[in-house]
């Protein structure tokens, strides 16, 4: 779902991820240049996955001590 925000909203899609400061750098690039803020939301948007499955990951081990 994110994935295609970033295509149709890139800023949307990264002000869902909860980064703000990476939410207005994408507004910026989206409101001056359309491509580098698709690009931009889709970097973000997998590092926001990422980490979740880092985190998701981390948690199972902890667990399993």
């Amino acid at each position: 779902m994110r994935y295609f925000l970033c295509l149709i909203l890139p800023p949307l899609a990264v002000f869902t991820t909860g980064r703000i400061g990476a939410f207005i750098l994408n507004l910026l690039l989206t409101l001056c240049f359309w491509i580098p803020g698709v690009i931009h939301a889709i970097l973000v948007t997998n590092d926001y996955y990422a980490a979740k499955r880092h985190r998701q990951l981390v948690r199972v081990m902890k667990r399993s001590y």
